[in-house]
Protein backbone atom coordinates (compact mmCIF):
# COMPACT_ATOMS: atom_id res chain seq x y z
CA UNK A 1 0.00 0.00 0.00
CA UNK A 2 1.30 3.43 -0.78
CA UNK A 3 1.14 6.45 1.48
CA UNK A 4 -1.37 8.50 -0.50
CA UNK A 5 -3.27 5.69 -2.17
CA UNK A 6 -4.53 3.03 0.26
CA UNK A 7 -5.58 0.83 -2.68
CA UNK A 8 -2.03 0.38 -4.03
CA UNK A 9 0.40 2.38 -6.14
CA UNK A 10 -0.92 1.09 -9.47
CA UNK A 11 -4.54 1.86 -8.63
CA UNK A 12 -6.39 4.83 -10.05
CA UNK A 13 -9.46 4.94 -7.88
CA UNK A 14 -12.43 7.25 -7.67
CA UNK A 15 -15.04 7.59 -4.97
CA UNK A 16 -18.65 7.68 -6.17
CA UNK A 17 -21.53 8.67 -3.92
CA UNK A 18 -24.68 7.16 -5.40
CA UNK A 19 -28.02 8.23 -3.97
CA UNK A 20 -30.64 5.55 -4.62
CA UNK A 21 -34.25 4.93 -3.74
CA UNK A 22 -34.43 2.79 -0.62
CA UNK A 23 -36.01 -0.31 -2.16
CA UNK A 24 -35.26 -4.03 -1.90
CA UNK A 25 -32.76 -5.29 -4.46
CA UNK A 26 -31.15 -1.94 -5.35
CA UNK A 27 -27.73 -2.88 -3.98
CA UNK A 28 -27.88 -6.23 -5.80
CA UNK A 29 -28.66 -4.46 -9.10
CA UNK A 30 -25.82 -1.96 -8.62
CA UNK A 31 -23.25 -4.60 -7.72
CA UNK A 32 -24.47 -6.88 -10.54
CA UNK A 33 -23.98 -4.02 -13.01
CA UNK A 34 -20.35 -3.67 -11.93
CA UNK A 35 -19.80 -7.44 -12.03
CA UNK A 36 -21.33 -7.84 -15.52
CA UNK A 37 -19.09 -5.10 -16.92
CA UNK A 38 -15.98 -6.43 -15.17
CA UNK A 39 -15.47 -3.21 -13.16
CA UNK A 40 -13.31 -3.65 -10.08
CA UNK A 41 -14.82 -2.38 -6.81
CA UNK A 42 -12.31 -1.75 -4.01
CA UNK A 43 -14.88 -0.76 -1.42
CA UNK A 44 -18.66 -0.64 -1.15
CA UNK A 45 -20.69 0.76 1.74
CA UNK A 46 -24.42 1.35 1.84
CA UNK A 47 -26.85 2.66 4.46
CA UNK A 48 -30.05 4.70 4.68
CA UNK A 49 -29.69 8.49 4.61
CA UNK A 50 -31.40 11.18 6.65
CA UNK A 51 -34.44 10.64 4.36
CA UNK A 52 -36.12 7.25 4.87
CA UNK A 53 -36.85 6.96 1.13
CA UNK A 54 -33.16 7.06 0.12
CA UNK A 55 -29.94 5.16 0.74
CA UNK A 56 -26.42 6.27 -0.11
CA UNK A 57 -23.97 3.84 -1.68
CA UNK A 58 -20.32 4.84 -1.48
CA UNK A 59 -18.32 2.96 -4.11
CA UNK A 60 -14.54 3.10 -4.54
CA UNK A 61 -13.89 1.99 -8.11
CA UNK A 62 -10.78 1.19 -10.13
CA UNK A 63 -10.47 3.40 -13.21
CA UNK A 64 -8.15 0.91 -14.86
CA UNK A 65 -11.11 -1.45 -15.31
CA UNK A 66 -13.36 1.14 -17.03
CA UNK A 67 -13.59 4.89 -17.59
CA UNK A 68 -15.51 6.87 -14.97
CA UNK A 69 -17.91 8.32 -17.55
CA UNK A 70 -18.86 4.82 -18.72
CA UNK A 71 -19.49 3.73 -15.12
CA UNK A 72 -21.79 6.66 -14.36
CA UNK A 73 -23.73 6.20 -17.62
CA UNK A 74 -24.34 2.56 -16.74
CA UNK A 75 -25.43 3.47 -13.20
CA UNK A 76 -27.89 6.09 -14.46
CA UNK A 77 -29.60 3.41 -16.54
CA UNK A 78 -30.78 1.84 -13.29
CA UNK A 79 -34.24 3.15 -12.43
CA UNK A 80 -33.57 3.48 -8.69
CA UNK A 81 -30.51 5.77 -9.05
CA UNK A 82 -31.36 9.36 -8.09
CA UNK A 83 -27.99 11.12 -8.13
CA UNK A 84 -24.32 10.31 -8.64
CA UNK A 85 -21.49 12.47 -7.34
CA UNK A 86 -17.77 11.93 -7.66
CA UNK A 87 -16.10 12.85 -4.38
CA UNK A 88 -12.64 14.36 -4.72
CA UNK A 89 -10.62 13.39 -1.61
CA UNK A 90 -9.34 16.98 -1.36
CA UNK A 91 -12.91 18.25 -1.07
CA UNK A 92 -14.56 15.49 0.94
CA UNK A 93 -14.46 13.86 4.35
CA UNK A 94 -13.58 10.16 4.15
CA UNK A 95 -13.79 7.63 6.99
CA UNK A 96 -13.45 3.91 7.57
CA UNK A 97 -13.99 1.80 10.67
CA UNK A 98 -11.80 -1.11 11.66
CA UNK A 99 -12.15 -3.61 14.48
CA UNK A 100 -9.08 -5.67 15.31
CA UNK A 101 -8.51 -8.49 17.77
CA UNK A 102 -4.83 -8.51 18.67
CA UNK A 103 -2.75 -10.81 20.88
CA UNK A 104 -2.00 -9.14 24.21
CA UNK A 105 0.06 -10.67 26.95
CA UNK A 106 -0.33 -8.97 30.35
CA UNK A 107 2.98 -7.20 29.70
CA UNK A 108 1.81 -5.90 26.29
CA UNK A 109 -1.67 -4.68 27.27
CA UNK A 110 -0.49 -1.28 28.45
CA UNK A 111 1.42 -0.77 25.19
CA UNK A 112 -1.61 -1.69 23.08
CA UNK A 113 -3.94 0.51 25.15
CA UNK A 114 -1.47 3.41 24.77
CA UNK A 115 -1.28 2.79 21.01
CA UNK A 116 -5.08 2.82 20.80
CA UNK A 117 -5.13 6.11 22.75
CA UNK A 118 -2.53 7.69 20.44
CA UNK A 119 -4.68 6.80 17.41
CA UNK A 120 -7.86 7.77 19.29
CA UNK A 121 -9.13 4.21 19.10
CA UNK A 122 -11.31 2.38 21.62
CA UNK A 123 -10.88 -0.87 23.52
CA UNK A 124 -14.05 -2.87 22.84
CA UNK A 125 -13.35 -6.17 24.54
CA UNK A 126 -10.70 -7.61 26.87
CA UNK A 127 -9.87 -11.31 27.03
CA UNK A 128 -7.23 -13.30 28.88
CA UNK A 129 -4.70 -13.08 26.04
CA UNK A 130 -6.23 -10.67 23.52
CA UNK A 131 -7.84 -7.24 23.09
CA UNK A 132 -10.38 -6.09 20.53
CA UNK A 133 -9.82 -2.50 19.46
CA UNK A 134 -11.71 -0.21 17.09
CA UNK A 135 -10.69 2.90 15.20
CA UNK A 136 -12.47 5.19 12.80
CA UNK A 137 -10.36 7.41 10.60
CA UNK A 138 -9.12 8.15 7.12
CA UNK A 139 -7.94 5.15 5.10
CA UNK A 140 -4.29 6.09 5.70
CA UNK A 141 -4.87 6.38 9.48
CA UNK A 142 -6.49 2.93 9.49
CA UNK A 143 -3.53 1.54 7.49
CA UNK A 144 -1.04 3.09 9.94
CA UNK A 145 -2.97 1.68 12.92
CA UNK A 146 -2.92 -1.81 11.40
CA UNK A 147 0.83 -1.59 10.78
CA UNK A 148 1.40 -0.52 14.40
CA UNK A 149 -0.69 -3.43 15.74
CA UNK A 150 0.91 -5.99 13.44
CA UNK A 151 3.92 -6.42 15.76
CA UNK A 152 1.65 -7.87 18.49
CA UNK A 153 -0.01 -10.42 16.23
CA UNK A 154 -3.38 -9.74 14.67
CA UNK A 155 -5.82 -12.57 15.33
CA UNK A 156 -8.61 -11.20 13.13
CA UNK A 157 -9.83 -7.91 11.73
CA UNK A 158 -12.84 -6.43 9.98
CA UNK A 159 -12.65 -3.21 8.01
CA UNK A 160 -15.67 -1.39 6.66
CA UNK A 161 -15.76 0.17 3.27
CA UNK A 162 -15.08 3.83 2.80
CA UNK A 163 -17.88 6.28 3.57
CA UNK A 164 -17.57 9.87 2.40
CA UNK A 165 -19.45 13.15 2.15
CA UNK A 166 -18.47 16.44 0.52
CA UNK A 167 -16.79 18.95 2.81
CA UNK A 168 -19.15 21.72 3.82
CA UNK A 169 -19.03 24.98 1.94
CA UNK A 170 -18.37 27.82 4.34
CA UNK A 171 -20.57 30.26 2.46
CA UNK A 172 -23.90 31.44 3.90
CA UNK A 173 -25.92 29.24 1.52
CA UNK A 174 -24.17 26.01 2.56
CA UNK A 175 -26.85 24.88 5.02
CA UNK A 176 -29.70 25.69 2.65
CA UNK A 177 -28.18 23.75 -0.26
CA UNK A 178 -27.25 20.77 1.96
CA UNK A 179 -30.75 20.58 3.42
CA UNK A 180 -32.54 20.28 0.07
CA UNK A 181 -34.16 16.95 -0.75
CA UNK A 182 -32.71 14.95 -3.64
CA UNK A 183 -34.38 16.02 -6.86
CA UNK A 184 -33.77 14.57 -10.28
CA UNK A 185 -30.67 12.99 -11.70
CA UNK A 186 -27.94 15.60 -11.45
CA UNK A 187 -24.25 14.92 -11.64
Amino acid sequence: MSGNNPYGQDSQHHVLSVLVQNRPGVLARVSALFARRGYNIFSLAVAPTEHADYSRITIVVDLASAPLEQMTKQLFKLVDVVRISELDPRHSVERELIMVTVKATPEQRGQIVELANIFEGKILSVGLDALTVSLDGSPSEVDDFMKALDQYGIIESQRTGLVALPKLDRSTNAVASAARSPQGKAN
